[in-house]
């Protein structure tokens, strides 16, 4: 079996990890304040007592990216498994919906539907990847390939105790990086790869990151305060849940100018 050593993972990471970064600090220059107070829920930050504005944006922000930055990393860690799944058994990136990954090996076709961690949907989100392996096994075998096609649910992170499902099997973590490997022990591996250049990309996104938290405070303090800074729940229940939508107040284009400016300039 053809093998790939760390520095070749080093090396991939090294060349594509910027892109994970870029990512970051691209969905900072996007953001809106008025957008993260819709989507988020108004009486859970109001049961935590956050009484200051800053205090409120923060976590409103963390709150919001954290997610994001689970969805960026996802697609980075799919990339990557590809790439080595490409070096040990000549995988490729399919071109059928909802397909990630396909290789042959002992005579079999796999099909990967790769996903960040194992609770990555719901019931229906679930249904609809089933129904895209099915589609997807069809379509080959329609192409007059007489191969025997396995559905496989990549997820690389965590673990499922139940790894065989009906219709496809669900490999986690270290059985997911093992099956597209071969390698028992490249989970652990490729974390210290993961890590190039973290320490210098994170500054970068704390600089535009506190830049966000100054403008949106700002923004915040002028629209939904009332006397002494005090925050205007009901204002903000009202944006967020009321059955006419108010309208949001305009941000300032000079402050959107100059958020936008200044992470441009800490990419550049």
């Amino acid at each position: 079996m053809p093998h790939i050593d760390l520095d070749e993972i080093r090396q991939y990471v090294a060349d594509n990890i910027g892109s994970f970064h870029k990512a970051r600090l691209d969905s900072l220059a996007k953001l809106k304040l008025t957008k993260i107070l819709e989507r988020k829920n108004p009486y859970l930050f109001k049961a935590k007592n956050i009484l200051t504005p800053e205090l409120l944006v923060r976590t409103l922000l963390d709150a919001y990216l954290s997610s994001q930055e689970e969805t960026m990393f996802g697609e980075f860690l799919e990339k990557l498994a590809i790439f080595i799944n490409g070096r040990i058994y000549g995988g490729w990136k399919s071109g059928i919906k909802g397909i990630d990954l396909e290789f042959d090996s002992d005579g079999v076709r796999y099909i990967v539907a790769i996903k960040s961690g194992p609770s990555w949907g719901n019931s229906r989100q679930i249904s609809k990847m089933k129904n895209d392996f099915e589609s997807a096994i069809q379509a080959i075998h329609t192409s007059g390939s007489k191969i025997p096609v396995m559905a496989i649910n990549g997820c690389c992170y965590g673990r499922d105790k139940k790894p065989h499902k009906k219709g496809y099997q669900k490999l986690c973590g270290q059985r997911f990086w093992t099956f597209i490997s071969g390698g028992e022990s490249l989970y652990t591996e490729i974390i210290e790869p993961l890590g190039y250049k973290a320490k210098e990309k994170t500054e970068e996104f704390e600089r535009a990151y506190a830049e966000i938290i100054t403008s949106f405070t700002a923004e915040f303090i002028r629209e939904y305060c009332i006397e002494e800074k005090r925050i205007d729940w009901e204002k903000i229940v009202r944006l967020n849940s009321a059955s006419v939508k108010p309208k949001a107040p305009k941000t300032f284009k000079k402050e959107k100018k100059i958020r936008a400016n200044a992470v441009e300039e800490i990419k550049d």
